[in-house]
């Protein structure tokens, strides 16, 4: 079982979010969920992710044969999930090249795989740090600190590229970027996607989908799927928005 979500749901602060929530993703499958603000995309990424701050009310998460529930954020990281933020959140005092080299090494470690050499990892961190547009210079700086938001989002692709997660996430991974930028995070996205990896894109912009092709779209609204179909859907939703569902 690849990613499989069975009437979830969950309330913050005693507000259901999440309603009898389901979803099936299989692996090589790109999935984009859309809906009205305040519909749950936000907090299903969050759950998906490990946050604690979210109670789970009822049903289950499956992720790659293990109970997600049952794993904290770290360990869902090493089993592969990824989770690029709506606003990337800065970390002062942590330095960019050493974070992603260990966060690297947790996973291969995890999976039985030799550590990285210092070397080949600084050579692969340039090269696509290089084609993401990323200056040398920034590699040496804190996580996000003092980024500004196209270039927190690049990283964030950095990121997915060198971890190399089989599900990642991405939590409206479009939201503020200029022109460059969002062709860059989409070029990068469409690099590294292959029948091994899946993808959860969330998005309110059928503009997004044009480049990163969904196999499915869902649409939420009251922490649940409404409807579910191909792409055609994200074009109804651009002409008349969510009236129709």
């Amino acid at each position: 079982m690849f990613l499989s979500i069975k009437n979830l749901s969950v309330s913050i602060e005693n507000k259901k979010i999440l309603n009898n929530f389901s979803l099936e993703m299989k692996e090589g499958e790109v999935h984009a969920i859309m809906g009205p603000n305040g519909s749950g995309k936000s907090t299903l990424s969050n759950v998906l992710a490990g946050k604690d701050e979210y109670e789970i009310l009822e049903g289950k998460i499956i992720f790659r044969d293990q109970n997600l529930l049952d794993l904290n954020i770290e360990e869902r990281s090493q089993l592969g999930l990824f989770l690029a933020f709506q606003y990337p959140i800065e970390i002062p005092g942590v330095n960019i090249t050493p974070f992603l080299k260990a966060a690297l090494n947790s996973k291969l470690t995890k999976d039985g795989k030799p550590e990285v050499d210092s070397l080949s990892f600084a050579k692969e961190l340039k090269q696509v740090a290089y084609d993401l547009g990323i200056q040398p210079e920034m590699l040496s700086r804190s996580v996000n600190e003092g980024f500004s938001g196209g270039e927190k989002k690049r990283y964030e692709i950095l990121q997915m590229t060198i971890l190399k997660p089989v599900l990642a996430i991405l939590d409206e991974t479009d939201s503020g970027l200029d022109v460059d930028a969002f062709k860059t995070v989409t070029e990068g996205v469409n690099k590294i996607k292959n029948k091994q990896n899946s993808f959860l894109i969330i998005t309110h912009y059928q503009k997004l989908l044009d480049y990163i092709v969904p196999d499915y779209i869902h649409i939420m609204k009251n922490g649940q799927i409404i409807k579910s179909g191909d792409k055609s859907i994200a074009f109804q939703i651009e002409k008349d928005g969510y009236k129709n569902f």
